[in-house]
């Protein structure tokens, strides 16, 4: 597919950058040992399918080093969106549907061809579809992780600070877009922030919001770490996280402790930490336990491997995996 392409050096995508020129440019930093990044492949290739007028590029993370280190890649897969060879937006994490969203909207503001000759009636069909993309939508100069102007900066640490979810556009990315929707929203300036499809306001507003204690009732709240955490370790009543799977163990430790539960007979589910390095530097504060695998039954933390040894070697495994 001729959308759908795979990268092995900095300059093929150097290359695939520029030729893409204004089109979108979808990068998944992957691993070939991670299922979640097979996972996310099988999504992109779908997506490839519907955006024609887009590229979608599977780079191998650790192959890269010197791209990983400059585009901050700590985990796998890692999403990140380019035009005209600049990044505007980024995405960490196996989440389809936030990846379907970013490629609708992106794409539906994105120049493909014919789209900047159409009528207002079909920009303001797409600027529409565009602020409706999340839930609270921030339109700003540069991105998050990299804001272009000092009002975006404040409007980004503000968000931040009061641990609000939302999506960016880059309006630098897209003169049709940065110009169409002063118009739209009858808002001259930037930034600007939408919820649930309506204009809040420019920075001066986001901040009375703020201040008067409602921005966390119009716009959804992130998840924080620990509610993760303890989502993540109540998923199973016997959960276990490790290095790898139940079918492929990544270090010799995570492989004994996956011996010691089967021969205890013992029904289980595994989380990878090695795909997930939030996860993985926060559960070691969370549970004040620092090596993995770590095992928790009905939510309370059991141990390590030397402690399921102990256990088995006194008879108490099998009770203990239980909940008894």
């Amino acid at each position: 597919m001729a959308n759908l392409v795979e990268a092995t050096a900095p300059q093929q995508l150097e290359d695939l950058l520029r030729q893409a020129g204004k089109r979108l440019t979808v990068v998944h930093f992957q691993a070939a040992w991670a299922p979640q990044c097979g996972q996310m492949n099988e999504v992109m290739a779908e997506l490839a399918k519907e955006h024609a007028h887009a590229t979608f590029v599977k780079l191998e993370a650790e192959a890269v080093p010197e791209l990983s280190e400059k585009y901050e890649i700590s985990s796998v897969p890692t999403f990140l969106f380019f035009k005209a060879g600049e990044r505007v937006d980024r995405l960490d994490g196996a989440h389809a549907p936030e990846l379907t969203k970013k490629v609708q909207g992106l794409t539906a503001l994105g120049g493909q061809a014919g789209a900047g000759s159409g009528p207002a009636q079909d920009l303001n069909g797409r600027l529409k579809k565009l602020i409706s993309a999340a839930p609270c939508m921030l339109f700003m100069k540069g991105s998050p992780q990299e804001p272009r102007c000092g009002f975006s900066r404040q409007i980004t640490a503000l968000l931040k600070e009061h641990n609000i979810q939302y999506s960016s556009f880059d309006i630098l990315s897209d003169e049709e877009v940065r110009q169409g929707l002063k118009t739209y929203s009858d808002w001259p300036t930037y930034p600007q922030l939408y919820a649930n499809g309506e204009l809040l306001g420019g920075l001066d507003i986001v901040k009375e919001l703020a201040e008067s204690g409602e921005l966390g009732n119009v716009c959804p709240k992130a998840v924080t770490l620990e509610h993760r955490l303890k989502s993540i370790i109540n998923r199973s009543r016997v959960m276990l996280f490790m290095k790898g799977n139940k079918e492929s163990a990544k270090c010799g430790f995570s492989r004994q402790t996956l011996e010691l539960l089967n021969r205890a007979g013992a029904e289980y589910d595994t989380f990878d930490i090695l795909q997930d390095e939030e996860v993985r530097q926060g559960l070691k504060t969370f549970s004040n336990w620092p090596t993995y695998p770590q095992l928790y039954v009905k939510g309370d933390l059991i141990g390590g491997v030397d402690i399921l040894k102990e256990l088995e070697e006194s008879g108490e495994l099998a009770s203990v995996l239980k909940g008894e």
